[in-house]
C-alpha cells in the first residue's frame, strides 16, 4: 500500500511470476497490476487485480468500501471481483452497461441489486471527491471508461498510458510502453485520438493507470507520446531493416544496406532477424522509425513464416504513413517481394521507395550496388 495524497492510496499489486502478459508478450521485469482506494465519506476501489494475486490485494483493504468501480472487465483486472463482492457484501459496483454484461459472461453475476450503470460525463459523489465517467470504447476492449477525480485533479486511465514490467523494475518508461501500446492498443489509434480529446479538456495533475508507474510529472512527455502513436506519426528518424535469412546471404544482403545507411549518416539503423528476436519488440520498432525495409526469400510459394507473422501483426494494429522497402531472395522464382507488397495493400499512405532489389541465391556485384542506391535514397527520403 502506497499512499498517493492523504487519501488516495496505490493498492496494486506486482505479479514477478508471470512469464507471458496475456498469453503472448514476454515481460522479462513481471507485471503491475494496479487498483486505487479514495478515502471520503464513502470510500471507493477502483478497479481489482489479476486472480493470480487477489490475495495480496485482498489483504491491503481493511475498511469497508461503499462503491468497486471496474474500468475495464480484462480479468487482469476484473479477475478478483467475485472474491471481492463476496468479502464486502454492502459495496456496489459502478460500471458501464457493456461491463455488467462481461460480468455475467466471466464471473456468472450481474449484481443487479448491488450495481450502479453510469454512461458518459455522470458523477458519483463520495464527499470531498467528486468522480466524473469518461467512455473510452476499445481503448482497447468496448466496455472501457475512465474516472476523473474532479478534487484531486487524478485521472485513473484504465489501460491507457500503462507499460510492461513490475512496478519496481528499473526500466526507462516509454520503451516498455511503446512495446505495451503498439502490441495491445496499437489497431485503435482512432478511439485513442477520441480519448484523447475528451481528457484534452481536463486538469491533470496526476495520472494513473492499471499497468506501471502512477505518473506526476511531465505529463506533457507521456501524453505527447501518446498523440504520436495514436495518430500513427513516426516517433523517431531512422531505418528499420527487419529480415530472415535461411543459409546467410539474405543476411549479408541487410548487414552491406545498415553499413551504407550508417555511412550515408542515417541517424538510425536498427537490424532484426525475425527468427530470433521478440516479436513484440519488432513491432514496436517498425512503428517507432518511419523507414522500414523488409527482406526475405521465397519459401514454399510464399515468404518465410517470421515475416508473414511480422508483416500481420503490422497491418492489423493499422500500420500506416511509412516508407517501405523489399529485399528478395530466391533461387528458381522469386516472389516474396510482390508478395510482401500485396500484404499491405489495405494499408494508408504507404510510399514505396526505390526498386525491389532481387538476389537471386547469392549477392552479385549488381546487388552490391543496389543496396548502394537503395541506401542512398532512404537516406535522402
Amino acid at each position: 500500500m502506497k499512499e498517493l495524497t492523504m487519501d488516495i492510496l496505490h493498492i496494486g499489486v506486482d505479479d514477478h511470476d508471470l512469464d507471458l502478459f496475456e498469453g503472448q508478450y514476454e515481460v522479462p521485469n513481471g507485471m503491475a497490476y494496479n487498483s486505487y482506494m479514495i478515502l471520503d465519506e464513502k470510500n471507493a476501489v477502483i478497479d481489482s487485480v489479476d486472480q493470480r494475486v487477489s490475495s495480496n490485494w485482498l489483504k491491503q483493504i481493511n475498511k469497508n468500501v461503499d462503491y468497486l468501480i471496474i474500468s475495464h472487465m480484462e480479468p487482469d483486472h476484473s479477475g478478483s471481483v467475485k472474491e471481492f463482492m463476496e468479502r464486502f457484501p454492502k459495496t456496489t459496483i459502478v460500471a458501464s452497461s457493456k461491463a455488467f454484461v462481461m460480468m455475467k459472461q466471466f464471473y456468472g453475476e450481474e449484481y443487479e441489486d448491488r450495481r450502479i450503470i453510469v454512461k458518459e460525463g455522470d458523477t458519483l459523489l463520495l464527499g470531498k471527491h467528486t468522480l466524473r465517467f469518461i467512455m473510452a470504447p476499445m481503448v482497447h476492449w468496448p466496455e472501457v471508461m475512465v474516472t476523473y477525480d474532479e478534487s484531486a485533479k487524478v485521472l485513473f486511465s484504465a489501460d491507457a498510458f500503462g507499460k510492461f514490467g513490475a512496478s519496481d523494475a528499473k526500466e526507462e518508461w516509454a520503451c516498455e510502453a511503446r512495446r505495451y501500446y503498439v502490441g495491445i492498443v496499437g489497431k485503435f489509434g482512432m478511439q485513442v485520438q477520441n480519448l484523447l480529446k475528451k481528457v484534452g479538456a481536463l486538469d491533470i495533475e496526476c495520472i494513473c493507470p492499471l499497468h506501471g508507474p502512477v505518473l506526476k510529472e511531465n505529463l506533457e512527455h507521456y501524453i505527447n507520446l501518446y498523440d504520436i502513436w495514436s495518430s500513427y506519426r513516426y516517433e523517431t528518424e531512422g531505418v528499420m531493416i527487419a529480415y530472415t535469412s535461411v543459409y546467410g546471404n539474405t543476411k549479408r544482403a541487410v548487414e552491406e544496406l545498415k553499413n551504407n545507411l550508417v555511412a550515408n549518416g542515417c541517424p538510425k539503423v536498427v537490424l532484426t532477424d525475425l527468427a530470433r528476436c521478440d516479436m513484440a519488440e519488432a513491432v514496436e520498432d517498425a512503428f517507432r522509425y518511419g523507414k522500414l525495409v523488409l527482406a526475405t526469400t521465397t519459401y514454399n510459394n510464399e515468404i518465410f513464416p517470421f515475416m508473414r507473422e511480422f508483416i500481420n501483426n503490422l497491418v492489423e494494429r493499422n500500420y500506416q504513413d511509412r516508407t517501405l522497402a523489399f529485399i528478395e531472395n530466391g533461387s528458381w522464382a522469386p516472389t516474396a517481394a510482390k508478395i510482401m507488397r500485396n500484404m499491405f495493400e489495405k494499408s494508408k499512405n504507404i510510399k514505396y521507395i526505390g526498386q525491389d532489389i532481387t538476389i537471386k541465391s547469392a549477392i552479385t556485384p549488381d546487388n552490391l550496388k543496389e543496396l548502394q542506391e537503395l541506401a542512398s535514397v532512404l537516406c535522402k527520403n
